[in-house]
């Protein structure tokens, strides 16, 4: 009698909800196994019985060759007793234990699933939910593990005999796709209007979504992740118009495209942005504008980049409209439904209160949303991607570690808010938050991290928060914390940190970490924000910094570039003449005060942030004197750098080095950009064009960099260069100090995956709160010369 073998297999990560039990079922009954698979917490679970040389092949390729939106970490098998039985099954999913399994993002709409959907043969033609193994909601959807339907918010629709049957056959492509639907079965797309709202009767909703968008109304459109503002993107009037009632300010609209033609003559596509643009995640991906293209009023005024994304879902397709549709508008602005600064509308009852004064009208549907998700934002830099805002997508994915950690939360920042749940070697990086001044996104982050607890099985044991006293990410970690340890975490750090983790350092060695930004809470009380750190996990020297300018009045000079400017001018001793633009642009009562509160050193916290240099040069350029969104005048300066002729750009300007340059001296060193004030002041007035001031900014700011990564060499012989920091989003920037950094030797870390932004920092918290705690496994010592080492 022939030998027969029995092995259990066990697959973890993201292997529900891809496809992986329908893939196992054919794998096994190919190679003529008996047995069964079944989701379970933990993961995949089979077993597989027959030929030893048949169940060897099973488990060989069985990673190799999984669905393509399969992610698989690990592959466990082990010899079991035979159990006989003929035919393979798949059986109802096991619940309990802790979960250990990970949950797919969001997927686009598959190319089979879009053909269906414009087949008048096909049962689902123009079915608003059409979806497969390989496509559509996975994590906004889940409720519970395992995947399964039931725990879905699928489950309040149970399946037609149609749909039953192909869920049912292993032949199909909708073989245990938890979403599977059709018209007889699935979510119903509804289109309301007027006031009070009410549902418009006998008409496709669609069709008439798109007149009314064609004839510049507004409406509120259900997504994945929640709902969408939407309007014409070449109606003016609606452009304005969502921009008054959303008070945008002059913030940039995303736009969806019908198709890549819709958008060409209007941006540059290389092959990596089309690659982002077509791919499975389809992301908002900023694209550089075309100084000969369209200007498309009011979308994204002063920005050198259109935010672009292509349709997702079959809604999104159908709304732009299928071949053979009648005309409409091929170009939408697509925006987070929300006021700015709250999160994104989710609840339907909730989207007609807070949405009732955005809107005209609303395209909705029943499906429920349990996780709130936005879009995520990419951009490419130096062909390589560089992730704005991790989100739809690529949230819940874990990123790997380079080292165990302890079961961890870390709760971020406040501005662009994203926490990280930790255990072992993964870490999960929640989706966008928001910004936690607004009560309503505290709510939402209390709501996220109970979830993403839910679905990753991490209960955490440790917590790390900024070390800001009063963020309030950091106070919902004191209140939460109990008797659990919370590790607050110096800003600054948190940034390398996570640039470190990103590129899988393991903190052996330090590296020369430049985090730039606007905000951060110092040592010394002053806010920080023009860093140079000499940094591992555990702690770092302030090697450098930008010279400390007085902040007069906080938000206010944040929110009006000219007093950036003028406090910069007085601290570089030039004085505020009338012909300067940011002296004009100040009113004369305020200018006045203004002068009077530095001199009395009233309301005046210090800073070294870099963004607010940045804010500082654009005003005195005359580039923009007031903003409306974060970081506006640094957006509109490297808009303007963009437009200047290269061969003008390395004109002279420059920072004065002080304070610890000297070898073996203990201060940090100071870079003190009088000088380059000075410069400036006298291209403004021989009439230099302002483009061409912004770019010798810029070209003098990555010299800068190259000087300073040098000096940190020879002093302590390091050679490892880690960019973070929101500034490092600016990529004309980043690819110039990259290209210095290389020329001299260095290696050079830059975010990929992770925002450089405030929306990577819990990543590098959890890093540093491990690595107090828990000290990365033969983790050498580290030696600091020349500064006091400070703590995380």
């Amino acid at each position: 009698m022939e030998a027969v073998q029995r092995r259990r297999v066990t697959v973890r990560g993201v292997v529900q909800g891809v496809g992986f039990r329908p893939y196992v079922y054919t794998r096994a009954t190919g190679l003529g196994l008996a047995g069964h698979v079944t989701n379970t917490p933990d993961g995949v679970v089979a077993e597989v019985e027959g030929a030893p040389a048949a169940v060897s092949a099973f488990c060989e390729r069985l990673a190799a060759e999984a669905p393509p939106l399969a992610v698989v970490d690990t592959v466990d098998h082990c010899e079991v007793p035979v159990a006989g039985g003929a035919g393979f099954t798949i059986v109802a999913s096991r619940s309990g234990g802790p979960a250990r399994t990970l949950v797919s993002p969001d997927v686009a709409t598959c190319a089979d699933c879009l053909a269906e959907l414009a087949d008048p043969a096909d049962r689902r033609h123009r079915h608003p939910f059409i979806t497969c193994t390989h496509c559509g909601p996975r994590f906004t959807i889940v409720t519970g593990l395992p995947y399964d339907r039931a725990h879905t918010t699928m489950a309040g629709f149970p399946m037609c005999a149609d749909c039953a049957r192909e869920y049912a056959d292993p032949t199909d492509r909708r073989f245990h796709a938890q979403p599977v639907a059709c018209p007889a079965c699935g979510p119903r797309l509804r289109l309301l209007v007027g006031t009070p709202p009410r549902e418009t009767a006998g008409a496709d909703p669609v069709a008439e979504a798109r007149r009314l968008l064609a004839d510049g109304a507004i409406l509120a459109v259900k997504g994945l992740g929640g709902y969408h503002l939407a309007c014409d993107a070449a109606h003016p009037g609606a452009v304005a118009e969502l921009r008054r009632r959303k008070d945008r300010g002059a913030k940039p609209f995303a736009l969806m495209a019908r198709d890549l033609t819709d958008v060409e003559g209007l941006v540059r596509i290389g092959p990596e942005e089309r690659a982002l643009l077509t791919g499975g995640v389809r992301p908002i991906v900023l694209l550089r504008r075309r100084p000969d293209g369209p200007p498309l009023p009011g979308v994204a005024p002063g920005s050198p980049d259109l935010g672009v994304m292509l349709p997702y879902t079959p809604v999104h397709h159908l709304l732009l409209g299928l071949d053979g549709d009648p005309q409409g508008p091929r170009l939408l602005v697509m925006t987070s439904g929300n006021l700015s600064g709250e999160p994104i509308v989710t609840d339907d009852t909730e989207a007609l209160d807070r949405l009732g004064h955005l809107a005209d009208a609303w395209l909705t549907h029943d499906r429920p949303i349990h996780v709130p998700c936005d879009d995520s934002v990419v951009r490419v830099c130096d062909g390589e991607p560089l992730t704005v805002r991790r989100s739809r997508g690529y949230a819940p994915l874990p990123l790997t570690l380079p080292w165990p950690v302890p079961p961890a939360l870390a709760t971020g920042g406040d501005l662009k808010n994203a926490f990280c749940l930790g255990e072992g070697r993964q870490a999960w990086l929640s989706a966008h938050i928001g910004d936690m001044d607004d009560l309503a996104t505290q709510y939402a982050f209390e709501r996220a991290e109970r979830q993403l607890e839910s679905i990753t099985g991490v209960a955490p044991a440790l917590l790390a928060a900024d070390r800001h006293p009063g963020y309030r990410s950091g106070r919902w970690a004191r209140r939460n914390a109990g008797a659990r340890p919370l590790v607050e975490v110096q800003h600054h750090h948190a940034h390398i940190a996570s640039a470190m983790a990103e590129h899988g350092l393991d903190g052996s060695g330090r590296v020369i970490g430049f985090a730039f930004d606007g905000t951060g809470y110092g040592d010394d009380g002053a806010v920080w924000g023009g860093e140079v750190l000499l940094a591992d996990y555990t702690g770092y020297e302030r090697f450098a910094h930008l010279g400390y300018v007085p902040l007069p009045g906080g938000d206010a000079a944040v929110l009006r570039p000219y007093r950036m400017a003028l406090s910069h001018l007085r601290a570089a001793g030039i004085a505020w003449s009338p012909d300067l633009p940011c002296v004009a642009a100040c009113p004369p009562d305020e200018l006045r005060v203004l002068g009077r509160q530095l001199d009395r050193n009233l309301n005046c916290v210090r800073t070294s942030g870099m963004g607010r240099l940045f804010d500082a040069v654009s005003s005195l350029a005359g580039i923009c004197q007031l903003v409306g969104y974060e970081a506006q005048a640094a957006v509109e300066l490297e808009a303007a750098a963009l437009s200047a002729a290269p061969a003008g750009a390395a004109g002279g300007y420059a920072f004065a080095l002080g304070g610890g340059s000297a070898r073996g001296a203990a201060a940090p060193v100071t870079a003190d950009p009088a000088p380059l004030l000075a410069a400036v002041v006298a291209d403004v007035r021989t009439g230099t064009p302002p483009a061409l001031i912004a770019a010798r900014f810029h070209t003098a700011v990555a010299a800068l960099v190259a000087a300073l990564a040098t000096l940190a060499r020879e002093r302590h012989d390091l050679h490892t260069v880690a960019l973070s920091g929101g500034v490092f989003a600016n990529t004309l920037l980043s690819a110039a100090c990259s290209s210095a950094l290389r020329e001299r030797g260095f290696t050079v870390l830059r975010h990929h995956r992770i925002p450089p932004n405030d929306g990577g920092l819990a990543l590098g918290q959890l890093m540093v709160a491990a690595a107090r705690t828990t000290p990365p496994p033969q983790q050498g010592e580290v030696h600091v010369s020349g500064g006091t080492r400070q703590s995380a």
